[in-house]
């Protein structure tokens, strides 16, 4: 019986680029005996968070649904926008046991037994680094950015009259903490998935304990 595989791509400008993407990963599939099921074909846009994905969440439901088996990609920039998005998405599949292969490095995030693949397991940990690095430099510009404004007499903070979120607005948008948090993941893995700030993840496990 064939394995069951879908492809996801992430469709740029470059539509000829794209199609010769898909193409060879159709060929792949075809030379390894795959049966490909589905294309998903996600259009590059502005930040969004994965679960404002529609492609994607439609990827992560359809696969569940009909027992996929693998996700076929061309590279890792297809599967997120950057490293924060590609971690989840891993993750996400690894929980599903469902192996991703990334056509431009030839690698399994999954062995054939469901154990996770070492090398891909090490390619994660690289990512974690390179977010870690990203995010302490986006902070920095921030302080930076911060004391050059007050240097020149601008006011920094929240605006006068903007109102305090509630508590149930918090949770609706870090939904995706409270179920990495559910889940057992701790503190600082989920702040490194995410993408949030310590009080945020704190706030939340806080809240959700209650």
């Amino acid at each position: 019986m064939s394995l069951k595989v879908i492809i996801f791509s992430r469709v740029s400008t470059l539509a000829q680029d794209y199609q010769r993407q898909t193409a060879e990963l159709l060929e792949y599939a075809d030379k390894m005996g795959y049966s490909v099921e589905k294309v998903f074909e996600e259009k590059i846009s502005g930040a969004k968070k994965n679960e404002e994905r529609k492609e994607l969440m439609a990827m992560m439901s359809y696969i569940k649904k009909n027992h996929i088996e693998k996700v076929l990609t061309w590279e890792l920039s297809r599967i997120g926008r950057n490293a924060i998005q590609v971690l989840q998405v891993i993750e996400m599949l690894n929980e599903a046991k469902i192996s991703l292969y990334i056509k431009n490095y030839n690698l399994e995030t999954l062995n054939p037994n469901g154990t996770v693949n070492p090398l891909s397991q090490f390619m994660v940990q690289i990512l974690n680094s390179v977010n870690e690095m990203e995010r302490q430099t986006i902070v920095q510009r921030l302080r930076s950015g911060y004391s050059a404004a007050r240097s020149k007499g601008v006011r920094v903070g929240r605006k006068t009259g903007v109102q305090v979120k509630s508590d149930d607005q918090f949770l609706k948008e870090n939904k995706e903490v409270a179920k990495l948090l559910k889940q057992g993941f701790s503190v600082r893995k989920v702040m490194k998935l995410t993408d949030r700030s310590s009080g945020t993840v704190q706030k939340v496990k806080k809240l959700i304990a209650n």
